[in-house]
This record gives structure tokens, sequence and C-alpha cells, in this order.
């Protein structure tokens, strides 16, 4: 007799999903669990000789289309924090974290106070950053109506929304910071993508091309923004950019011709990963000014 349980067809699903994910079996325990309404220890603690809920199907044939699980489930946690994602956004993922990491290292003596994220996205860079320094603003700005919607959701959600704003800017319109101030903290992850880059179908076909893609080399956002950093550092300040693994040495130059020094940090894989920028001309930590 077919084992009709939630244990039985787990197993089946992770057996056929193998060949779409390579995490098949963690991708089915989510989805099972979301069509339970419970949480994935819950169901592995308690549900798995239960009958399979109805809308189990519907969703795993979601991810057997490739669609990425944090899409069909709407969420994703990034430094601890629960976020809500869309095809708007871009999933965040646990490299990213990098940058999060390394600001809290550069800011180990004395916290920012102004925190600006450059293409928020679902703002996880910002909503991670201002979670760690209750007393930091952010600005976090985006060229996607959508995402900033997404974006603002989110503030709301992780009652930080007081402390942020959410502003419909392209950093490739002239003018587009010239209201904005100084800030202590720049985070950035740019689109870094080459565009003929082969990519997995689960990215490739859901995730938005606008926030992936950056010419043949991947690196025209970075020569339109990485010029215009020194701009918007206060004095002391840093910028923490996200690369691509084989894009060190020319964002690094890059950054060299806008008079910012520029050291990496790498991913808990070993691979490059962010790189932490400074003015060259006010490189001082003690000339950090105070708030206003």
């Amino acid at each position: 007799m077919p084992d009709t349980t939630i244990g039985g067809r787990l197993r089946i699903a992770a057996a056929e999903l193998g060949e779409v994910s390579p995490s098949a079996r963690l991708d089915v325990e989510l989805l099972m669990a979301a069509a339970l309404g419970v949480s994935r220890s819950d169901l592995l603690l308690r549900h798995m000789r239960d009958a399979v809920p109805a809308s189990f199907d519907a969703l795993y044939r979601r991810r057997l289309a490739h669609e990425p699980v944090a899409y069909i489930l709407g969420q994703a946690e990034f430094y601890g924090l629960e976020l809500r994602v869309t095809p708007a956004v871009l999933i965040p993922r646990a490299d990213s974290e990098t940058l999060i990491d390394a600001a809290l290292a550069a800011f180990a003596a004395q916290p920012p106070y102004r925190i600006l994220d450059c293409g928020t996205g679902s703002g996880a860079l910002l909503l991670a950053a201002l979670a760690q320094w209750p007393g930091a603003t952010g600005v976090g700005i985006d060229r996607s109506g959508e995402a900033l919607a997404i974006a603002a959701e989110n503030a709301h959600r992780l009652e930080l929304a007081e402390r942020v704003r959410l502003l419909q800017h392209d950093w490739e319109t002239q003018g587009w910071a010239d209201d904005l101030g100084l800030f202590e903290l720049v985070l950035a992850n740019p689109p870094y993508v080459e565009t003929d880059a082969p990519l997995a179908r689960v990215v490739r076909d859901h995730e938005p091309a606008g926030a992936l893609f950056a010419g043949p080399e991947g690196l025209d956002a970075y020569r339109i923004l990485v010029p215009q950093l020194p701009g918007l550092l206060a004095p002391g300040g840093v910028a923490l950019v996200e690369i691509g693994s084989s894009q060190a040495a020319a964002v690094t130059a890059l950054a060299a011709d806008s008079g910012l020094s520029a050291d990496l940090h790498r991913d808990l894989a070993g691979r490059p990963r962010a790189l932490e920028m400074r003015d060259q001309s006010n490189i001082s930590l003690g000339k950090r000014r105070t708030p206003d």
C-alpha cells in the first residue's frame, strides 16, 4: 500500500525535485510546512504521519517549474530578519550578510548616525543595519516603485518605519542625491552580473533582470555609482559595496580613480564579496561628525 502520509510524500517529492534544486529536501519541507500553516520544526516533530494537505501539490508544482521557494512563500530571512519578497525584488542571500558583518566591524567603536542604501530592493541591507544600531536613521533609494513598496512593508513589519525614508531615486539621474546630505555608512548591492552570464533558471527566469545585469562585464553600475560615493560620505565615512567574485580588481581600480581606498571582504565560502571604501582625502575615523 502506498505511503500517503506527509513523511512519504516528502520522500517522493524530494527525490523528484533533486533534478531541479540542490536543496530539494529542505525545499519540500518548507513548502509542506507552509501548506500546513506550521513551522518546519513543528512539521518534522509532530506532523510526519498526518495526511498531506490539499494545498501542497500546487506549491510543489511551482517549485518544479524552477520558481524560487522565497517567492512561493513570499518571504526570506536575512541577518535574522524575516522579510517579505516578491518578484519585484531580488531574494536576499546569505552572501550579502558579509556587508553587515563588515559594517559592524568598521563601526565597532562608534555607530553610524545616517545610513544610505543604494538600490534597496526589499530593504534587506538597510533594515539589517538599522536593527544593529537603534540610534541610526536610514535612507533607501530605488528606481523601482514596486520594490520601494516591499521595502516599506518590511520596515513597518519590523517596526523600523519611523527611522527610514524610502525614495524613488536613480543614481544614473543627474542630481539624484542633491538633497540627501552626507552619510557615515553607504551600502550598495548594485547589479553586477554580465549580460550573457549563464544563470540557473531559478534566477534567470524569476528574479528582476534590472537588479541583476550590468553590461557585458558586469561593471556598468559600478562605473556610475562608485565615482559618486565621495560626495555621499561624511568625514570618516565608509561605503560597503557588494561585488561579483571576479570583480575585486576592476572595482578597486574604479575606487582608486575616485579617490577611494578599497579593502576586500570575503564571504563565508572564502569568495570575494564586498569592498570597504573610504575617502582617501579624509580617512580618519576620528573626524566623523556627531549627530545633528
